[in-house]
């Protein structure tokens, strides 16, 4: 099976064929619209320009992706974002991210809007400050069942949950099932 990034890649290789435009020139489409909502543009490349969605929705990330790389905002602002009222949170995050950089020299950690997602070849974790007490750690490990801290997730983006509120619960068997992950990734 593919990966998201070969995926995109065939599509983006594909775009001019099968919306009249490279890539390059749909992002200046989306610059010149002033739309700066992901559903906004979707919305205007597919009523507009007749795009599929796929397309739409691949342009749309793209664009964003491109405007938050210009926009200043370095990976440690991001995180900082995600923790600003939810401050004691950010131990644990730092207790993860010290265990998991620990694993190899190939963890990748790709800090979003609200997340951080922690990837190898593809992702193998997710950190996410889910409430003011308490940190999701979604973690990918296909075909193992929940069993008790390690509960199944509701989030596509991970097959399975652990629910963190203090560093303390970064023990032994989390760090097992995120080695896991790590190594199947």
């Amino acid at each position: 099976m593919a990966t998201p990034e070969e995926m995109a890649a065939t599509m983006i290789a594909n775009m001019p064929e099968k919306t009249g435009k490279p890539l390059e020139d749909w992002l200046k489409v989306v610059a010149s619209s002033g739309r700066q909502k992901h559903g906004e543009i979707v919305k205007l490349l597919k009523t507009e320009h007749g795009m599929t969605h796929g397309f739409a929705n691949l342009v749309a990330h793209t664009a964003l992706k491109s405007a938050a790389a210009t926009s200043g905002e370095s990976d440690e602002d991001l995180v900082a974002a995600q923790y600003v009222g939810k401050e004691a949170l950010r131990p644990i995050f730092d207790a993860i991210l010290l265990f998991v950089e620990a694993l190899g020299p190939d963890v990748e950690i790709s800090p979003k809007k609200s997340s951080v997602s922690l990837r190898r070849s593809k992702q193998f974790a997710l950190v996410t400050p889910a409430t003011k007490t308490r940190i999701d750690l979604g973690i990918n490990i296909k075909g193992k069942g929940p069993v008790g801290r390690l509960e199944a997730s509701k989030n596509a983006m991970c097959t399975h949950v652990v629910k963190l509120t203090s560093a303390e619960e970064i023990d032994d068997e989390v760090k097992s099932w995120l080695k896991e992950a790590y190594q199947a990734a």
